[in-house]
């Protein structure tokens, strides 16, 4: 016990669980919107694979980072519209189309790969983003060299629940998206367009879920290979439902799965001989179910949610 508090009080601890929480944060938030406004995208997986790709791509082909963020921004939104044309449009399950959204741009992102680099043994490595100290916050004791001491992505996170939270209680923008996934009816009835709210929230969404992979390949490690996703897509729609569809406790959510995570990679090293390693792999998956539960009993899913909308219908 007194080893685990230790733990818990070292800076290097905080840090890992940030960079292991960023692209949580960038593809829950995503989730988060398209489902405020009352789609399911099952497609975050395979969106956040093309996302990596794309980044990666776009700089090893000699762009700048940024430039590469966009790129994977404008990939992701493309498949958040075919995602669209398939459930706001044409009604179809948004279950089943979002699982072919995966499969989709997974194929695509593998099948581009080793047409551009087919003969490599290694993954061709770019130079990725470098992290940099926040001035006077970095200097917070334990925390400050965690949180502030981390690369422009990382920060760029932090930024963005702000703004989602922002836009969606504060502007009347935001209150049009939740009421999407509230009350389209009511949406139509002032004159509002219903399926191009949906439909921008989805291509939006799936932008974030882009950058969420893109942060993978181009700050937290320098390389696209395959399988990097490993599920990080399914955790972040867990990571909605125990977040109540609100951006605060998606953050605190990604926050608390990173530090199982982190957690149970130190407790390995520490456990190694006593408790085999599967055990500590499954930890993070196990503890984010019982919180879930824990959290998510009270939780009012969005009424519209799942739900298809036609012009002129009463639901």
């Amino acid at each position: 016990m007194l080893e685990l508090l230790e733990l818990l009080l070292t800076t290097s601890l905080w840090a890992a669980v940030i960079r292991i929480a960023t692209p949580l944060i960038f593809a829950t938030l995503g989730e988060l919107i398209c489902e405020r406004a009352g789609v399911l995208n099952l497609g975050i997986e395979g969106i956040m694979t093309i996302g990596a790709m794309a980044g990666w791509l776009w700089v090893y082909q000699g762009g700048d980072l940024w430039g590469g963020v966009v790129f994977a921004a404008i990939v992701g939104m493309l498949f958040g519209f075919l995602h669209s044309i398939l459930v706001v449009y044409l009604g179809l399950s948004q279950h089943v189309s979002g699982i072919g959204i995966t499969m989709l741009a997974s194929s695509i992102s593998y099948y581009a790969y080793t047409m551009i680099i087919p003969f490599s043994t290694t993954p061709p490595k770019i130079v990725a983003f470098s992290a940099f100290e926040v001035p006077l916050l970095s200097s917070i004791p334990i925390i400050g060299g965690a949180f502030f001491n981390q690369t422009a992505l990382t920060y760029l996170a932090y930024i963005l629940v702000i703004v989602t939270f922002y836009v969606l209680y504060k502007m009347p923008l935001g209150l049009t998206i939740r009421m999407a996934g509230e009350n389209p009816v009511a949406n139509e009835a002032q004159g509002i367009n219903v399926l191009l709210i949906r439909t921008g929230a989805v291509m939006v969404g799936s932008a974030l879920m882009a950058i969420g992979g893109a942060f993978l390949t181009m700050s937290a490690f320098d390389a696209f290979y395959f399988g990097m996703i490993n599920g990080r897509g399914w955790i972040c729609v867990a990571l909605v439902i125990f977040a109540s569809w609100r951006p605060g406790k998606a953050f605190l959510g990604a926050i608390l799965f990173a530090l199982f995570e982190a957690l149970q990679v130190r407790a390995q090293l520490i456990g190694a001989d006593v408790i085999p390693y599967q055990i500590f792999s499954m930890m993070p998956y196990f503890l984010s179910i019982v919180a879930m539960m824990l959290v998510a009993r009270k939780a009012a899913y969005p009424k519209a949610l799942l739900v298809p909308f036609r012009q002129g219908d009463r639901i």
